[in-house]
């Protein structure tokens, strides 16, 4: 079972070192790495070290552990729990908004350590689901390589349902009406597709929907919600069980792994 590197940044001696050797880490599958008495130290260690999870006092003399997490969250990726007293809530607001799971009162209390730590974990677990799909996606991409450039097929109304999808998809698209547009039955023209791509109809119009979904997630503009609308679904949660189908994960997931914040 995997252990997870944990870096415990305190200025207070007794608080670190308490944190250190009276917590229960094998409990919790944790392990310390490291220990640093200021934010300055706590960023050098954070580079030499690469802990998962980073426990760090709020007001600390050097560098505080907001100026820490704020040179270092998004660089290194590691998750942070920090902990702070009832006087420095607005600086526990501040870590929050950094991305912080967590924020614990001093005296720290194990049991809700052990909470956060657990709920850490969680997410670091679906973060490695989340790159695993991302990297089939890479791996088994959405359609056959050339796929989308086969625009002059074989078949004349395969072309053209194929430049018909590419289009329209935004819109309602059925077989039956494109057959009949080229004035030949559901059941021929989606033969000769199969024939000609390696894909069904609908096959194919699932994914160039949910490929152009993936293009829209990736810009961060728009809700969930609305990219669904835009790439052709106007049932929302069949969008999301058809982007499971092929991505292997939920939008909010898939979001969450590029932006680096999994939820």
């Amino acid at each position: 079972m995997r252990m997870y590197k944990v870096l415990i940044v305190e200025d207070e001696d007794i608080i670190r070192k308490g944190l250190m050797f009276m917590a229960d880490w094998v409990k919790v599958n944790c392990t310390v790495v490291g220990e640093a008495a200021d934010g300055e130290e706590g960023l050098e260690k954070i580079q030499s070290l690469s802990p998962d999870i980073v426990i760090a006092d709020v007001k600390m003399p050097i560098k505080s552990g907001i100026q820490m997490l704020e040179e270092s969250i998004d660089q290194y990726g590691y998750e942070a729990i920090i902990i702070s007293g009832y006087s420095e809530f607005a600086y526990a607001k501040k870590a929050i908004s950094l991305g912080v799971t967590e924020y614990l009162l001093k005296p720290v209390d194990f049991n809700q350590l052990y909470l956060a730590i657990q709920k850490i974990i969680e997410k670091l677990k679906a973060n490695i689901k989340v790159e695993e799909y991302i990297r089939q996606m890479e791996q088994e991409p959405l359609f056959n390589p050339g796929i989308l450039e086969l625009e002059t097929a074989g078949n004349k109304h395969v072309s053209d349902m194929m430049r018909y999808i590419k289009e329209q998809y935004p819109n309602r698209i059925s077989l039956t009406d494109l057959s009949i547009q080229c004035d030949r039955s559901c059941t021929y023209l989606n033969s000769k597709f199969k024939t000609e791509t390696g894909y069904t109809f609908n096959d194919f119009l699932n994914r160039y929907r949910i490929l152009q979904a993936v293009n829209f997630l990736k810009t961060g503009e728009w809700k969930v919600y609305e990219i669904a609308q835009q790439v052709g679904f106007s049932d929302y949660k069949y969008f999301i069980k058809v982007f499971k189908k092929y991505i292997g994960c939920s939008p909010i997931k898939f979001v969450s792994q590029i932006s680096g914040n999994v939820v």
